[in-house]
Order: C-alpha cells, then structure tokens, then sequence
C-alpha cells in the first residue's frame, strides 16, 4: 500500500501540475479580437484589477445573479480553502505559526465545506432549469468534492488515523523516500479521491478556477474609443507589413 499511494501521489500531482500549466498556456495564447468587457466595466487598469479581486474573492456576479447560489458556493469555496492551507502542516516541517493558528477552524471548515458541497449537488439535482443543463461531470465533481469531505471528517471525529505517520508519508514522498502509510480505509478512501480529483482537474469545469483570470469580459478596460483593440495575431500582421 504504501508504494501503491506513492505511485497515486507521483502521477496524479505530475499530471494535475502539467495539465494545469498546458490550460493556462492555452488560456493565455488564445486571441481576444473583440473589445467585450461586460458593462459597466472598469476604464482604467487598477479598475480592472479592483474587478477581478471582487469577483475572485466576492464572487460579484455570482451575487447579482443569485443570491442562494452565491451563499453556497461562496462558503464552499472559502471553506476549502481553510481546509487547504490547514493541510500544510503535512507538508512542512516545523509547522508554520499561521498554519498552527488555523487549525481549530480548518477543522470546522470542513464541515461547512461538506455542507456547501451538498447544497451544490441539491441544487443541480432539484432546480429544474439547472437540472436541464447539468452534465454527468458536474455531477461527479461535487460527488467527489462530498466523498472528499466527508471521508476528511470522519478521520477527524471517528477514526483518527496516525496524523505523525500521515506527515511522515507525505514528507518521505517530498524527498523520494518512501515511508509507512499508517493502515486506515477511511484514510485510504480519502487519498484515493483526493487524487482521482487530481487527475481529472486539468480536463474539467474546474479550470473556471485558473480560466477567471482570461476571461476577456472581465480582464479588459472599457476603452475602445480612446485606444485601439487589436490582438496579438493581427499586431504581428501589421508589423510585418
């Protein structure tokens, strides 16, 4: 088991970090020709950047278009996140002081992600135009995000695992020395998803997360009179006019 998870743990973080930078190269390398901000929209560069931090963090559009699926999805995704950066006292030695400040609510978080998760999935499974619209992926990537967290929690308050071997594994794996996985199905259940979630990430909706910061509704300045758009492929014709 214990090679087995390292093998899982190689391949899967290879292919989510290689996945991952082939979108964003694509993301950046497709033409924008067309001036499409949506309106109103930012005049000035820091008003752009003062955009995309609201919608990133706030999730702004999100909130005028439906304020149930804002609050879910808002507490799904801030909860993860604690629950991220809660993870990293498995990967760094000594823990970081922030890290340790955090652990009390990365713990809690957990449960708040469970619930966002679940109000997600309701959503697509009960609202009957989003029902109409859902695809079996969007299915599965809440699936597995509920999977993850409740498979999280229940090491948490019913079978807690080894948490020393736990850091242990993942510091060996860090310097290509693998180290005992301490034996926990719960646990075993856990890293298994979490690195399924790995593989499929570069080839799914998730990419939303990397893709927000291309998107050229939110990414250009409303100045289409006082300078000329023109993208990069029709800049190199001019030029070698």
């Amino acid at each position: 088991m214990n090679t087995l998870f390292a093998i899982f743990f190689y391949l899967s973080t290879l292919v989510f970090v290689v996945g991952l930078l082939h979108r964003i190269r694509t993301y950046a390398n497709t033409p924008a020709p067309l001036k499409i901000p949506t309106t109103p929209a930012p005049t000035t560069t820091g008003g752009v950047v003062l955009r995309m931090t609201r919608e990133v963090v706030f999730f702004e559009s999100l909130f005028k278009a439906n304020l149930w699926t804002w609050g879910l999805g808002w507490l799904f995704h801030f909860s993860m996140l604690l629950v991220l950066l809660r993870h990293l006292r498995y990967f760094t030695d000594p823990v970081w002081g922030w890290v340790a400040f955090i652990q009390p609510f990365g713990m809690y978080a957990g449960i708040a992600m469970l619930l966002g998760a679940c109000g997600l999935w309701a959503r697509r499974l009960f609202v009957e135009r989003i029902r109409y619209i859902s695809t079996p992926s969007d299915h599965l990537m809440l699936v597995l995000f509920i999977g993850i967290a409740a498979s999280g929690l229940l090491m948490t308050f019913v079978v807690h695992p080894d948490v020393i071997g736990v850091k242990n594994f993942f510091l060996g794996l860090m310097h290509l020395n693998i180290q005992p996985l301490p034996t926990n199905y719960a646990l075993y259940v856990h890293l298994s998803l979490v690195f399924t979630l790995l593989v499929i990430f570069p080839v799914s909706k998730l990419l939303h997360a990397p893709g927000v910061f291309f998107s050229p509704t939110r990414n250009q300045t409303d100045n289409p009179r006082e300078k000329r758009h023109i993208a990069a492929w029709a800049a190199k014709l001019e030029s070698e006019k």
